[in-house]
């Protein structure tokens, strides 16, 4: 057994997971000159690949959910990571859905959170982003990292209101497309009131267009990729309709895919995972459907970008991706449970693997 898993089982798992998740955040953040002097990330240029018109340093990134306020980005970038996708991010600051609301589901690997898009608001992001820009402007250094800014509807607006909804998202992607390297909309948390139902091609066709446009008049002098980002618990056919009118707008790209309200196959006890109550399921029992969603958007997508997330545990996982098609690869819950050195593995192991090419 490792130090981390050592760690964890002795300390963490007696923790609460949302003031564990805090803390570690905190000491990544601290320990960011050190980690960047420790070299843990890939040597530059060794693996980079052209995904959505950008030079990725590697395929490996981290999903949104973890740096919701875009506070610790290049501490995250020096762990091994190279891209970060910062949110979810609403116009409105908010503080998500009363405590407890992440668990851990350790038996399967997997975390059950409902946190609700607790955020500071676009604004505060934003200039959060632009202070981040202002210091790399000034020192000359300009990393390789891949900045990614995810976008979802405030929970106040209602989702049956097609005006408000859009003016939400607009409001969001006005303040926080120029900082962007792409911007994510995410119509797929399972924990904010008729989320999902956005889902629906008809809904969020002129979804998608409004952010377009909104993008393109917010970064004139460059066009910001546009990306969406969908739940397993779509049906086939849906899936399929995502990735037509994907194809039909000019989307740069598709993230398969989000949290599951699925319960059924876990190893913890049903009455338990009950008790818990509701919320989205990430990590290891998200892996067969995230699988399957690949391989439908794979067969399907003609020009659009595809990035697989859901139970990408390893190594050997990532790889099998990249290797079913997916054109770039996330993580989160499995950061939780293998600790700060998993991303640099699974960084190096798919760089070798287009090193090698």
């Amino acid at each position: 057994m490792g130090t981390y898993d050592l760690l964890f089982e002795k300390v963490l798992t007696r923790t609460d997971p949302e003031r564990a998740h805090h803390a570690s955040f905190r000491a990544i953040r601290a320990a960011g000159p050190a980690l960047r002097a420790a070299h843990l990330a890939p040597r530059a240029g060794a693996g980079a690949v052209e995904v959505m018109g950008i030079r990725f340093p590697h395929r490996f990134g981290l999903a949104a959910g973890f740096d919701k306020n875009a506070v610790g980005i290049d501490a995250l970038a020096a762990l091994g990571f190279g891209h970060v996708e910062v949110g979810t991010v609403t116009a409105l600051a908010q503080p998500g859905n009363p405590t407890p609301r992440l668990f851990r589901l350790t038996e399967d690997r997997a975390v059950l959170n409902r946190m609700g898009f607790n955020n500071d608001g676009a604004a505060a992001v934003a200039q959060r982003l632009a202070v981040r820009a202002e210091k790399l402007d000034r020192s000359g250094r300009r990393p390789e990292l891949v900045l990614g800014v995810n976008i979802g509807k405030s929970k106040i607006v209602p989702e049956d209101d097609e005006a408000a909804v859009l003016a939400d998202y607009g409001s969001s992607t006005r303040l926080l497309a120029p900082y962007a390297d792409y911007l994510v909309v995410n119509v797929s948390s399972p924990n904010t009131p008729g989320l999902r139902t956005l889902q629906a091609v008809e809904r969020l066709e002129p979804l998608l267009a409004h952010v377009r446009r909104t993008a393109d008049a917010a970064s004139p002098e460059r066009r910001v990729p546009l990306v969406v980002k969908i739940a397993p618990d779509l049906a086939d056919e849906d899936v399929l309709a995502v990735a037509d009118l994907a194809m039909a707008q000019g989307l740069d790209g598709v993230i398969a895919t989000n949290t599951t309200v699925r319960r059924d196959g876990l190893r913890t006890p049903a009455a338990e995972v009950e008790a818990l109550g509701a919320g989205g399921i990430s990590g290891a029992p998200v892996a067969v459907r995230s699988r399957e969603v690949l391989r439908l958007l794979r067969e399907r997508l003609d020009g659009p970008a595809l990035v697989s997330v859901g139970g990408i545990d390893s190594p050997a996982e990532a790889l099998a991706r990249v290797q079913a098609g997916a054109d770039l690869v996330q993580l989160y819950t499995a950061f939780v449970y293998g600790g700060p050195l998993l991303p640099r593995r699974i960084a190096r192991r798919l760089v070798a693997f287009d090193a090698a090419r």
